[in-house]
Parts: structure tokens; C-alpha cells; sequence
């Protein structure tokens, strides 16, 4: 490798680089240095003088999630894709949006708004990118209606570890070549490919908005009268289960469209709720909110829709024999988020997890720690058993064989 300040230079003919600071680390790693691209081809030059240099590179967009995942090997570079901006085309009249992978996924619901227009994906986060959101892989309620963002990318641009920009999929919704790499690429946390340039499938704004709500004694419960409102006729844009750390479960169902339909709808969601059900306007507070806080430690419970019940019962389990307060929320659809606080005795937290890991299986689940302090990740594997990893690893060697992009990062250290 060239003495240190040779690469920077170097890098700095590329795009706007500088010497990286404390906080830029990722999940604890330090960087060594930042660049800052505005364009697909200066990722490509940087991923190529990368490789001369035999530097590894870590993408990074607004660094909402930067801690997420488990930690890199290193982090010489981390790429801040922050500077590749912008909506490139709104074909509105399509239902279809091109947009660069730095832009704040806010600033992309604003402009598509002006058509009357959404990208039906939330941000549990505030702030996030493009970019960070596709890597990460995060979504919230409204995947029980709309899907994730795998389901609403339609195309990408990206570059490889070696410097070689390659595009799949299409900007018109029928376009399908290549959306399975879309599909790859979404969650991989930037290990297989810089994603510089997205092509999403839009959805109209609704006109009206409910929300009705009921409290629950317990998970069992709860999962029941979830899957009657899932098995109804009712379709709705959401079902949010949050369960206290007392074990009482909150179930949300947000019913979206039309004007007119709305209010008979919303009476038929308060009549599978059961008594004690009510309606408002207002989403309540924390809705698609996860529940930890920064520093503290992140799961994401998978499971099957008759599995959400079972799940949240084993999570209040095993939050109980470990004395710790853990709070779950979640959508009906399977995917469900859990917390505990940053005071959390270690080794209580690892048990939980443990237990949480051997409770889904019977339900085609899984159990990944997001996010976590260093000493609960040094007693835990913060991605759990994968199926299909010698896949993953063959994936990773076609498009990355330097294995230089984020590695580590994802499943199995790849």
C-alpha cells in the first residue's frame, strides 16, 4: 500500500476525500479516510483506485443505520454517497421514479407528492437515503399492503467491488429483466455493490385515513384477532402489534382510501377488534417506530402470519426468565422488531436472544441483531444460521472477489 498521504491524494483526484475523524467509524471500526463521490463514475474511479490500492470501502449514506449489521474487517474508505443526488426523472404519468441513491428518501416523497404521488415505503428512522434504505433493507407498516423495497424496485444502478457499473431492471413497472438482482442487492449491506441510481413503482396518495385500536391482555390473543383482521375482507394498509414490556398488546389497523369507504370499513375493523375498540384520525404515538433507542440493543423477529402470536408470547418468555424489559412491535405480516435498553445486563441479553432463535424455527423465522453495544455482539452472532449461505458466499466472489466492499458485514463474514 502507497504511504498515507499518497492515497489520499490520489483519492482526492477522484472526488472530495479527507482524513476520516471518530465519527465516522463503523459499527466501532475506524475509517481511515472519506471520500465524498457526486457521480457514478467517480464510484467507479474510486472503487478502481480502491483496488490498486488494495483498500476496503464501506458505502454509507446519511449514517442512520451506519452501527447496523455486524462489524466490518476494516473500513479504509467509507464512501459517502450523500453527494449523489437528486430525482432524475418522474415519469408520473407511469407511476415511476428515477432517483439517485443519496437523496433523502424525504426529499423524494416531497417531489412525487406534487403529482399526488407516493413511494409507499416508511422510514422508522428519520433522515434516511435512498441508498441506506435499499442496503439495510428497512421498511415499516404499510409492507402488509405495498410490499417491501424489494418489492417496489423496479430497476438499479450499481458498481461492483472492481469498478464496473452495471444497471438491472427497467423504468417501466412491465420491465422485469434483471429485477432479481434488485431484489440481491436490497439488504446486503453495501457487500455486493455500490448502488449510485434507483427506479421505484409509485402509488397514488390516499384520500382519507383511519386508524382503529385496541388493547389486548396478552400475545395469544392478539395474534388471534390479527389474523381475523388479515383473514377478512378488509385489506388494510397496516396491522401493528406492540406489545409493553407487562405483556399487553396494542393492535393498530390503518385503513386507507377512498373517501367513501373509508368510515364502513373502519366500523368493520372496530367489529373485528372486538370490544373495547376505538377509531381516531391520528396514528398513535410510536407507530413504525422501532422500539430501542440508539445504543441500545435492535432484534428483527421473522416469522410466519401464525406464527406473529407464538413469537410475541416467546419474546414476553423470555423476557420474563431473564428479568429484562423487552418491548416488541411489529406488523401482522411477519416481521417484528424487539428492544433493550442500553443498561441491559450482557449476557441476559445474549439468553434472550438464544431463546428468541429457538422459538421461531418452528415458524419459518429468523432472529438478526441489528444493533447492539460491543459486548452483547462479542457473546452473540449478530445474523443467526442462514440457509443458502455457500450461495451468498459465491455471489459475493463473482461480483466482489477483491472482497473488498464492506466485508464482514453481512451474513456468515461475507
Amino acid at each position: 500500500m502507497a504511504p498515507t498521504d499518497a492515497v489520499l491524494e490520489d483519492l482526492g483526484k477522484v472526488a472530495a476525500a479527507r482524513a476520516a475523524t471518530d465519527s465516522d467509524e463503523v459499527a466501532g471500526v475506524p475509517a481511515r479516510w472519506v471520500v465524498s463521490p457526486t457521480s457514478t463514475e467517480e464510484v467507479a474511479e474510486t472503487l478502481r483506485l480502491a483496488g490498486q490500492h488494495d483498500l476496503t470501502v464501506v458505502p454509507r449514506g446519511a449514517g442512520t443505520k451506519i452501527g447496523w449489521g455486524a462489524a466490518p474487517v476494516s473500513a479504509d474508505v467509507v464512501l459517502d454517497t450523500t453527494g449523489i443526488c437528486g430525482v432524475v426523472e418522474h415519469a408520473a404519468g407511469d407511476l415511476v421514479v428515477t432517483v439517485r441513491a443519496g437523496t433523502a428518501v424525504a426529499e423524494l416523497q416531497d417531489t412525487v407528492a406534487t403529482a399526488g404521488q407516493q413511494l409507499a415505503l416508511d422510514t422508522p428512522l428519520p433522515g434516511p437515503t435512498v441508498g441506506g434504505t435499499l442496503a439495510t433493507g428497512t421498511s415499516g407498516p404499510r409492507r402488509l399492503l405495498y410490499g417491501t423495497a424489494r418489492d417496489l424496485l423496479i430497476g438499479v444502478t450499481f458498481v461492483r467491488g472492481d469498478g464496473v457499473v452495471a444497471k438491472a431492471g427497467g423504468k417501466v413497472v412491465k420491465n422485469v429483466a434483471g429485477y432479481d438482482f434488485g431484489k440481491l442487492l436490497t439488504g446486503s449491506y453495501g457487500t455486493l455493490g455500490v448502488i449510485t441510481e434507483a427506479v421505484f413503482r409509485l402509488h397514488p396518495l390516499t384520500e382519507a385515513r383511519r386508524v382503529a385500536q385496541v388493547r389486548l391482555p396478552d400475545a395469544g390473543t392478539a395474534g388471534r384477532v390479527a389474523l381475523a383482521v388479515l383473514g377478512s375482507q378488509l385489506v388494510p394498509t397496516a396491522v401493528e402489534l406492540d406489545q409493553d414490556v407487562d405483556g399487553a398488546v396494542t393492535v393498530t389497523v390503518l385503513v386507507e382510501g377512498v373517501a367513501a369507504g373509508v368510515p364502513d370499513r373502519t366500523a368493520t375493523a372496530l367489529g373485528l377488534l372486538g370490544d373495547g375498540a376505538t377509531d381516531s384520525d391520528e396514528l398513535p404515538e410510536g407507530f413504525g417506530a422501532y422500539p430501542f433507542d440508539l445504543g441500545g440493543t435492535g432484534l428483527k423477529l421473522t416469522s410466519s402470519l401464525s406464527g406473529v402470536g407464538p413469537v410475541l408470547a416467546a419474546a414476553r418468555a423470555a423476557a420474563s426468565a431473564n428479568d429484562v424489559p423487552l418491548r416488541v412491535r411489529g406488523s401482522a405480516a411477519g416481521v417484528l422488531y424487539a428492544g433493550l435498553p442500553v443498561a441491559v445486563d450482557p449476557s441476559a441479553a445474549a439468553a434472550v436472544v438464544d431463546a428468541l432463535r429457538g422459538a421461531v424455527t418452528a415458524y419459518d423465522g429468523s432472529v438478526t441483531v441489528l444493533t447492539a453495544p460491543p459486548d452483547v455482539r462479542e457473546l452473540v452472532d449478530v445474523w443467526g444460521p442462514v440457509p443458502g449461505l455457500h450461495l451468498m458466499r459465491r455471489l459475493k466472489d463473482e461480483l466482489d472477489p477483491g472482497h473488498r466492499l464492506s466485508p464482514g458485514r453481512f451474513v456468515g463474514g461475507i
